[in-house]
């Protein structure tokens, strides 16, 4: 009968011990999960910021480029005055 009641109280006493580890990897994958949907949230507002920095930047290069092609378009009307201007010279002077 001791045999019995000792074999009962380690029993008792193993299920205890792994509930103890169970419960605490529960608690342990409960926490991970929340700290994976926070990382999940935070990965997602840093995609839309850089998705607007992204369209910010195609923006201002868009902005460059149309600059550059004014710049390119005055020097050539400018040469073409120059050419026009040096052209109505030699006429006058014939």
């Amino acid at each position: 009968m001791d045999a019995v009641r000792s074999a009962a109280q380690v029993a008792d006493l193993l299920v205890g011990t792994v509930d103890g580890g169970v419960q605490e990897l529960y608690i342990n994958e409960k926490h991970i999960e929340l700290e994976a949907r926070a990382l999940l949230a935070t990965i997602a507002r840093y995609r839309k910021q850089t998705d607007q920095w992204l369209a910010a930047t195609n923006a201002i290069n868009s902005v460059l480029k149309e600059m550059g092609d004014f710049e390119n378009w005055m020097k050539i009307m400018d040469f073409d005055c120059k050419s026009i201007n040096a052209a109505i010279r030699n006429i006058h002077q014939s």
